[in-house]
């Protein structure tokens, strides 16, 4: 049988176990939460840029070649999500490399060019359209100063290139 002093001492080894996971997991949570945060930051510009640019191409051009605009803007909007999943399960158990984001890029393009009613330029420019949501991004990480905590520096990343 155990003496009190070795369940004390085995309990308060078992208490502190936990808090040093705790502190071993708050730099990973921290840069999960300023990952999701990126997530939301980049969506939120992709789909105001979208719509404001289907608006204007509406405007400039028509319905028809703003609805293909707007079939490869959700098209990119996909694709940069499927990417944003894959960059999820990084380091996990899932290792495999995945070709379904070519795969949805090079169908929608071949539906376009076979689609009498669809143009393929409207529908590339709109799937690039993720492209210019990222340059933005980028351009706001260069023009930030790195002291300022609001900044959209995400984690220790160098550059927009190491994200």
């Amino acid at each position: 049988m155990e003496s009190p002093e070795q369940e004390t001492s085995e309990a308060v080894s078992i208490e502190e176990q936990p808090e040093a996971e705790k502190s071993a997991q708050e730099p990973i949570d921290s840069g999960m939460n300023e990952y999701q945060q990126l997530k939301r930051e980049l969506l939120i510009v992709i789909v105001a840029l979208s719509l404001a640019l289907f608006a204007l191409v509406w405007l400039k051009f028509g319905l028809n070649i703003a609805l293909n605009y707007l079939l490869g803007a959700v098209t990119g909007l996909v694709y940069l999500r499927m990417l944003a999943r894959e960059v999820e399960n990084v380091g996990g158990a899932k290792t495999k490399l995945n070709s379904n984001r070519l795969g949805l890029v090079a169908g929608v393009i071949i539906l376009a060019a076979k689609v009498p009613e669809l143009k393929i330029l409207p529908v590339f420019l709109g799937f690039l359209t993720y492209k210019v949501a990222l340059l933005i991004y980028a351009v706001r990480w260069a023009s930030a100063p790195a002291n300022e905590e609001n900044s959209p520096n995400v984690g220790s990343a160098k550059s927009p290139s190491d994200l």
